[in-house]
């Protein structure tokens, strides 16, 4: 099965090393199990997987294991985990990138890191100049029904709706692992060919949440505020933060911002791949405000974001304030 690893490491050629580094654990094991089953025969793995992580694995241990050639096989494959770990040992970066810069014939190494977040440090810099490497950074809850999609279509050839994939994330969360599962019951329960549709996750059992965060913020960028205020406590009694949702909604005017200010090719150059469907939406969205109104509604998050880091005021207090302010606005306008 092909590896959804954004740089399709596995069109390229087998061996070497592979430097997977970023935030979400859950697309580097994807990656690194991909990549261990492209090079390694069901029947001689055994002899020639070594799976090793950094808090545990002496130098020396891994330095043999490095050295030791493929048994009955073309290829021995080394998933190395937790690589943070052994950045402090002289021996160990040296022994690395030994390998990185001339990896020796028959080895896959396949390295797998998180790096400190603010790290200027010359090993990982090497690591990611030597080896082929990738970033996995983490998924935001706001892009988390677009990797759904993407998901369902790379990994399982079927198609989930929009409607459906915000559903799904509403009522399991936005934990990548969870959400993989989920999916692959869903392309079960649902016959080939078949859109997988909202029908579909309510039939899986799934708890919906009577208001759907997405949807929020759609009616906040279509200027529907007083839908939203009335959506606000719902949101809250879900356990949804005002932090969270400051910052989604931060997300989704500074993208309707970009749309006012540069059309559709410069907002779609501005997400990531898996969140390109959501154009159109969002330019329908951007010609109901002027790019004053704008600058404005995103300057009053800030306001709001500075308040719930500082004060002890209810998240949906402040919320409910700037949203007040948006509709005043709107009736002066009007």
């Amino acid at each position: 099965m092909k590896s959804a690893g954004p740089l399709g490491l596995q069109e390229k050629e087998k061996g070497g090393v592979f430097f997977l580094h970023g935030e979400d654990a859950f697309r580097k094991e994807e990656e690194a199990r991909a990549l261990v089953n492209w090079h390694l025969d069901p029947g001689t793995k055994e002899f020639n997987y070594d799976p090793l992580r950094g808090s545990e694995v002496t130098v020396d241990n891994l330095a043999s294991i490095l050295a030791t050639p493929p048994m009955m096989a073309e290829w021995r494959v080394v998933v190395l985990r937790e690589v943070e770990a052994l950045s402090s040992s002289p021996r160990a970066r040296e022994a690395l990138l030994k390998v990185a810069k001339s990896p020796p014939p028959g080895l896959a190494l396949i390295l797998t890191a998180m790096i400190p977040k603010g790290s200027k440090a010359k090993f990982y810099g090497d690591l990611k100049r030597f080896a082929r490497s990738v970033e996995y950074p983490e998924v935001g809850p706001n892009d988390v029904p677009g990797w759904v999609v993407e998901w369902a279509a790379n990994r399982h050839g079927r198609e989930i709706t929009e409607e459906a994939s915000r559903a799904l994330c509403a009522g399991v969360g936005t934990n990548l692992g969870v959400l993989a599962q989920e999916v692959e019951k869903l392309t079960n329960l649902v016959e080939d060919g078949a859109p997988i549709g909202i029908e579909a996750v309510q039939a899986a059992g799934t708890q919906i949440p009577t208001e759907d965060r997405w949807v929020w913020m759609d009616r906040v960028g279509r200027r529907e505020f007083g839908d939203a205020l009335a959506g606000l406590s719902v949101l809250s009694a879900q356990g949804e933060s005002g932090v969270a949702l400051t910052i989604g909604l931060a997300n989704h005017l500074i993208r309707l911002a970009l749309a006012r200010a540069g059309g559709s090719s410069l907002l779609e150059s501005s997400l990531p791949p898996h969140q390109k469907w959501l154009v159109p939406r969002l330019l329908q969205q951007a010609k109901r405000w002027s790019q004053e109104e704008l600058e404005e509604a995103i300057l009053g998050l800030r306001r709001v974001d500075r308040l719930l880091k500082s004060s002890g005021i209810p998240g949906e207090n402040i919320l409910e304030e700037w949203l007040l302010g948006l509709m005043a606005g709107q009736g002066a306008g009007g």
